[in-house]
Parts: C-alpha cells; sequence; structure tokens
C-alpha cells in the first residue's frame, strides 16, 4: 500500500507531460480540464518539471475575462535519443530529441567486418553527427538499435542475423552501452519497421498489421490486438526460415533460411545468372527487365510468387488486416503489382497488400518512436503498456520528411 502514492504521482505526472507534449504552449488551467487533476497538483507537477529544466514558461494567454495565464512547453533539446537501423548493406543513425524531431543524421555502408567493427562505427556516427550539430554529450540519454535477427535478453546476443558477422557470438547490448556511454535498446528491425508504420505510414490506426522487408534478407513484424509479437525467444517473425522455397533440410538453410534462400538479394541475382550466365547486380536485374528482358521478367515472376506465398502463410495464421511491403526489393512497384495478382489465386480470402509510406526511414521513425517512449517513462512516468507518447501532427510530419 505503501507504493500506491508513488505511482498514482508518477501517473499524474505523465499525464502532465502528455498534455505539454500534446498542446504545448498550454496553461494549467488546460491542463487540468485535459486530465482531470486539480490545479494544485498540476502546479506542484509543473514547477518541478520546471525546475528539472524539462518544461519552460513560454508566455502569457488572454483569459475569458481579461485574466492572465502562464502557458508552458516541453524543452525539446532537454534530453536526445540515439535511433539506428542496422542493415546487412547500410546503417543509418540519427538523434532525435524529446519531440522525435531529429537534427542531426547520417549513413553508410555496414562494415562488413561486423562484431565490435559496427559498434565502434555506430558510436562514431553518433557522436560525429551529435559534434555537428553541437549536441552535448551528456544530454544523450538513450540509444534504440534496430538490428536484424533476434536480440536474446538473456546473453545481450543477436541470433538469426546471418547478414551481421559476429553478433552471435557477443554481448552485443553490453558493447553498445561500453561504447555509446548511455543506456541500450536493442530491438529486432522490421519489429521497429512495423512500429514506425503503424504510427505514422501506412499502418495508421490498424491494430493487426503484418510488415515483410525484403533485401539482403527477409524478415517481418507483427502487431496484434495493436500489439508487437516477439515470441518466446524475440524471433517471431523471422519468415527467412519458414519451410518453403528452397530444401528446408539443407546445411545452408539452417544458417540462412529457406525462404531467404529463394527471394532474398542473393536468390535473385544467383536465378539471373542461371539463366543468362551474367552475375548482375539487384538494381540492374530490374533495369533490364523494364527494357523488356525476359530473363530478369522471369525473375522478378519467380521473386513475386515466392514472396506472394509468404504472405499466404501469414495470412493463414495471423489474419492481419494489411501487410505491408519495405526493403529494397518489396518497395519496388514491379513486385508489389505481381504480388497483389498472386496473392489471390494462392489464397482463398482478400489480403491487402501495400507498398510502406515512411520508404527506407521505417525502422528509424519506429526506433525513434519507441526511444522516446521509453524516455519519457523514464524520466516522467511509470512503465505503461505500450507507453509511447503521441506527438503533435506537426512534429509527426516534420520526421516523415526526414531523408537520410
Amino acid at each position: 500500500m505503501s507504493d500506491l502514492p508513488r505511482i498514482s504521482r508518477q501517473f499524474s505526472q505523465r499525464s502532465v507531460m502528455e498534455a505539454i507534449v500534446q498542446g504545448g504552449p498550454i496553461s494549467r488551467a488546460s491542463i487540468s480540464k485535459l486530465t482531470g487533476l486539480s490545479k494544485q497538483t498540476i502546479s506542484e507537477i509543473v514547477r518541478g518539471l520546471e525546475q528539472e529544466g524539462w518544461v519552460q514558461e513560454t508566455g502569457r494567454t488572454s483569459g475569458h475575462v481579461g485574466r492572465t495565464a502562464v502557458t508552458y512547453e516541453l524543452v525539446h533539446d532537454a534530453a536526445y535519443i540515439i535511433a539506428v537501423d542496422l542493415g546487412g548493406t547500410k546503417v543509418r543513425v540519427a538523434l532525435t530529441d524529446l519531440a522525435c524531431q531529429i537534427f542531426a543524421e547520417a549513413a553508410t555502408p555496414t562494415d562488413p567486418r561486423g562484431g565490435q567493427f559496427i559498434i565502434d562505427q555506430i558510436a562514431a556516427l553518433a557522436f560525429q553527427a551529435a559534434a555537428r550539430e553541437r549536441i552535448p554529450r551528456k544530454k544523450i540519454r538513450l540509444a534504440v538499435i534496430g538490428a536484424p535477427g533476434a536480440p536474446d535478453p538473456a546473453t545481450g546476443r543477436i541470433l538469426l542475423a546471418p547478414n551481421i558477422a559476429g553478433f552471435d557470438a557477443m554481448n552485443v547490448l553490453d558493447a553498445f552501452e561500453k561504447a555509446l556511454g548511455v543506456a541500450v535498446m536493442i530491438e529486432n528491425d522490421v519489429n521497429l519497421a512495423v512500429l514506425g508504420e503503424n504510427w505514422l505510414g501506412q499502418g495508421q490506426g490498424i491494430d493487426n498489421l503484418a510488415y515483410i522487408a525484403l533485401g539482403t534478407g527477409v524478415g517481418s513484424g507483427l502487431m496484434l490486438g495493436g500489439h508487437l509479437v516477439r515470441g518466446a525467444t524475440h524471433a517471431a517473425g523471422e519468415i527467412g526460415f519458414m519451410p518453403i522455397g528452397a530444401d528446408p533440410f539443407a546445411a545452408e538453410s539452417l544458417r540462412t533460411g529457406a525462404f531467404e534462400r529463394a527471394v532474398a538479394t542473393h536468390a535473385m541475382t544467383e536465378r539471373y545468372r542461371s539463366l543468362t550466365g551474367a552475375q548482375v547486380t539487384v538494381p540492374a536485374i530490374f533495369e533490364n527487365a523494364a527494357m523488356g528482358d525476359k530473363a530478369a521478367l522471369a525473375v522478378l515472376d519467380e521473386t513475386a510468387r515466392y514472396l506472394a506465398q509468404g504472405i499466404a502463410a501469414i495470412a493463414a495464421v495471423a489474419n492481419p488486416e494489411k501487410v505491408i511491403l519495405g526493403g529494397s526489393i518489396g518497395l519496388r512497384p514491379e513486385i508489389l503489382s505481381r504480388v497483389k495478382v498472386l496473392i489471390s489465386l494462392c489464397f482463398p480470402y482478400p489480403v491487402t497488400v501495400e507498398a510502406g509510406e515512411l520508404g527506407a526511414r521505417a525502422a528509424l521513425i519506429g526506433a525513434a518512436a519507441i526511444g522516446l517512449g521509453q524516455l519519457h517513462n523514464t524520466l516522467f512516468g511509470v512503465d505503461a503498456p505500450d507507453g509511447r507518447i503521441s506527438l503533435p501532427t506537426a512534429q509527426a510530419a516534420a520526421l516523415k520528411e526526414v531523408v537520410l
């Protein structure tokens, strides 16, 4: 019973912060109307937040009978979050403030040596970006790392990530915290992407949503009933290991996954090579297909056919309202148009399939969202279920326009 006053205070503080984030500049009277809290409670909370540097007085507003009221807003640059989208070929890093505005960003090819080299690369990118924008390191309070594979909370390792060398043999979480000097959250990159699309993109307002990223590898994120599905060992959504496309009993399928061997980048280039004898890149295959190259068109047809089978498998188990495609291959309209036709031929119920709206930024935006919620929970209140702080429309629109 002794914890009840403290918990009640935390909920009250969180409610006040939510009102300030959403409505600032906002008066204490308006906060009271929004939260139902007494003006005395709000005054005490606001005074404490102001003394600690999280909110600031922004001016006065006229009342109904000539009185004026002090207004408050969030000090957006009081703390920063490092958001990272780590892929097999490219890593993106951004620093966001408490309003989720991006002030510093960088993107570069992923260090092929893997392991500690990637961790050092990300730390250097983050600190260089902070220095360019004159953001003090002491204001960086949290980092959210989106990575392929299944993070293991017990050991800090990241499993099932064949395109990132070394992460399955080291405590990745501990290494990141040492390199960055702040608390770190590690989440599957496609899980972050589905959160990003659900928050600001193609999946807004949809509680049952699937996201499939197809590029160097393949993975999926799944939301059911408005909640992210992680599974018993954080491996939910590792559709690369579905036993379709290639021989699931082959030794290579245990490392890369039978489905990934049939649909991802390497599968497309190998399929084209087997048809023509030429070794070309995936972008070149799309270019050749646009010029009528029969081999390239056959590669796109077969890739889309396998992808439609994968979507049908997800639909049969999870029954999402919408399936969103992302990744360098999944976002191509040539793939989407084919999949839309094929899915109706291999699954008996309608399945809505669309390309993601956030493109390559989906996981980065998801990282910013989950990081902002965690930071607000840590600083201003209790760890509420799915406790992401919602943002004003203007801030969300600005975040979507970021170009990396």
